[in-house]
């Protein structure tokens, strides 16, 4: 051994030893943590934190978690919903899947809520059951799964941002008929932050911290054996780069979970980035939140195709400032063919918003004979609008199948409403779900009141009218869950437009101040073909408004909406970034110009009234009567002048 590295040796022996003396001076000897117990979960992490790093406890659902005060990113209250009813729709896929197992889940608070809601004959029925079970082996006995317990059988779950774990430990507190639960972050703060939590809530022995990247947890997990029942994605914007590997890591059958929080994108604002992100190019439309919904499904099914797999969509919500969707991933080479006529472009009017959609494949065949798959024909439109005679915008390609499973969304509303008390959002899931079954699952897309009204200058009608006009005219018409004033019918457009027509000839617009080259001149230059009534009907109301159930959130509080990403130490106070709002609220918008800056700028225009004699105003015209006055040359044309003195803007510039 040479005298440098015994030298080294030494340093390091001693420096080991005066570390451990301090240590034992100050009472603080401790023996190391087990890092295989941290990796786990299992272990303790008491390490002492600076006294500045100053945490804030919650507590949602059965779950408490501490985070920073400092960064506040890591608990956003409004998405207490989507947690809610993720918890509600996991648990009824656990039940779905673990009743062919032969387990029975017990949900807390679902046995005493069913004693009080059954009959008598119900009651006789449980009672013989009950006598047939008593004759029964104990081998025989049906067997349970609840909460916080492991269930051999029973789904593993992935959580592949987990933060600060919420979500994960919710999971596990709250829904039965769990094997594990994977909480997973990139971030090394972030884990600890879970760790920390896990051992708050006594629920290691489900909940398993894990640090890495997402994607490559999941592609680890492509082995059929290793894959995950639920898959959990909520990032903060897009979850486009997750989905190659989500729909890999999915088990046959399982539930894949995905929240996308950039509806900026989504909903038309940049729509060459959604065709980067998403495959496909979104349109501003009143329907733009229920087309996000399409072009996520869209881009779900593209990814899974690739691997001879496919999605069925079980719920798809549009709420507050995301999209959530939860569809079921399954394997076939047979199904894959039938993806292509499941979607569809958009064509789309820009002068009357009228929409038709144009499927990119065809399935032809009689029922139980073989499918034959071909392209599709088209386009079902004419360069020019039918209506308006403007031009078509194209958009998509968008899922044009139903977005919901009707079955799984009763069961789970069902559940919701026979057990108020699990959540603390249970009225507004009620309200939701009540919505989404009244949908016509096979319409994409809608029309809203005031986009009909609008386009042609007229007032608007009320919802109960039209959608009595509809029903009178042998039409199905429906709400949807993704706007207060949708018009969700299987009218074609010239029917919806003929509708107006009526309506406008009891609420008539003035049509010499419609320009003949606009769309509502040329649609109401039309006779209607059809003469619509508009008597109340009884069906026109529907039952979740006839109940008054909560349908559509208001702004639950003051300056709502995504938190800003996660930075490094904290550095997003609450009191900085309130500060960042109000100086940046209103930045597009002009000031209000002050009183006499406005006449002085005015009495810069000359008045074109003044040189032709006609104006009556004199001395109190707002605009100058001087033929010496002289004008930048970019202030624009002189003005006419206005029919009163309350210095008002430019006609020609109003």
């Amino acid at each position: 051994m040479s005298r440098a590295r015994i030298l080294r040796l030494s340093l390091t022996l001693r420096s080991s030893r005066s570390l451990y003396r301090a240590w034992f001076m100050e009472g603080q000897l401790q023996e190391p943590p087990n890092r295989a117990a941290m990796e786990n979960g299992t272990g303790t992490c008491e390490e002492k934190r600076p006294p500045e790093a100053q945490e804030t406890t919650i507590t949602e659902g059965a779950a408490k978690i501490a985070f920073p005060s400092a960064n506040e990113v890591f608990y956003n209250p409004v998405q207490e919903f989507n947690r809610d009813l993720t918890c509600a729709v996991i648990t009824e896929f656990a039940r779905v899947q673990l009743q062919t197992k032969g387990i029975q889940i017990k949900v807390p608070g679902e046995k005493d809520v069913q004693k009080v809601v059954v009959d008598l004959s119900e009651q006789e029925e449980d009672k013989a059951e009950l006598k047939e079970g008593e004759n029964l082996a104990p081998g025989d006995q049906p067997r349970t799964a609840a909460v916080r317990e492991i269930c051999e059988e029973g789904l593993r779950v992935l959580e592949g941002l987990a933060a600060s774990g919420l979500r994960s430990i919710r999971f596990a507190q709250e829904v039965p008929g769990l094997r594990s639960v994977v909480a997973n972050d990139a971030s090394a703060r972030a884990v600890d932050l879970i760790r920390r939590n896990v051992q708050l809530n006594h629920v290691a022995h489900l909940v398993q911290p894990s640090q890495a990247d997402a994607r490559i947890l999941m592609y680890q997990h492509q082995r059929t054996s290793e894959r995950f029942d639920v898959i959990d994605l909520d990032p903060y914007g897009s979850p486009a780069p997750f989905l190659d590997a989500a729909v890999q890591a999915v088990n046959e059958g399982g539930l894949l979970c995905v929240t996308c929080t950039d509806m900026a994108v989504l909903a038309g604002n940049s729509g060459e980035t959604c065709y980067s992100k998403y495959g496909a190019m979104a349109l501003k439309s009143r329907a733009c939140h229920e087309m996000a919904l399409r072009i996520v499904l869209h881009s779900l099914d593209l990814r899974a195709n690739c691997y001879q797999r496919f999605v069925v969509p079980l719920l798809s919500i549009s709420a507050d400032f995301y999209v959530r969707v939860f569809v079921r991933v399954f394997t076939g080479q047979a199904k894959v063919k039938a993806s292509a006529s499941k979607q569809a472009l958009v064509f789309q009017c820009v002068g009357c918003g009228a929409f038709h959609l144009q499927r990119l494949g065809r399935a032809s065949g009689a029922p139980g004979s073989r499918v034959k798959f071909s392209a599709a024909c088209g386009p079902p439109v004419a360069p020019e609008c039918e209506h308006c005679g403007q031009r078509h915008q194209l958009g998509g390609p968008m899922w044009a199948e139903p977005i919901h499973d009707l079955d799984f969304v009763h069961r789970v509303l069902e559940a919701v409403s026979a057990n108020p008390g699990r959540f603390h959002t249970s009225e507004r899931i009620r309200g939701v779900l009540s919505v989404v079954t009244e949908e016509l699952a096979d319409v994409p897309l809608y029309y809203t009141l005031d986009q009909l009204s609008s386009t042609i200058h007229c007032s608007t009608p009320s919802l109960l009218q039209l959608r009595s006009a509809l029903l009178h005219a042998g039409f199905r018409v429906s709400l949807s869950h993704a706007c207060k004033n949708a018009v969700k019918t299987d009218a074609p457009s010239s029917a919806l437009w003929d509708i107006m027509r009526c309506w406008e000839k009891e609420c008539p617009v003035k049509r010499e101040r419609l320009s003949e080259t606009s769309p509502a001149f040329r649609i109401l230059s039309v006779e209607p073909s059809l003469k619509a009534n508009f008597t109340i009907r009884e069906d026109a109301n529907p039952s979740s408004r006839q109940r008054g159930l909560k349908r559509f959130q208001a702004n639950p509080e003051a300056n709502w909406g995504p938190r800003p990403r996660a930075r490094p130490g904290g550095k997003a106070t609450g009191s900085a970034m309130e500060k960042r709002a109000r100086l940046l609220q209103n930045k597009r918008k002009e000031p209000a110009e002050d009183p006499a800056q406005r006449a002085a700028r005015l009495k810069t225009f000359p008045c074109k009234r003044f040189k032709e004699g006609t104006c009556q105003h004199g001395d109190q015209c707002c605009y100058s009567h001087s033929p010496l006055i002289s004008r930048p040359a970019t202030d624009g044309a002189p003005a006419d002048c206005p029919e009163t003195s309350d210095l008002g803007p430019p006609l020609d510039q109003a």
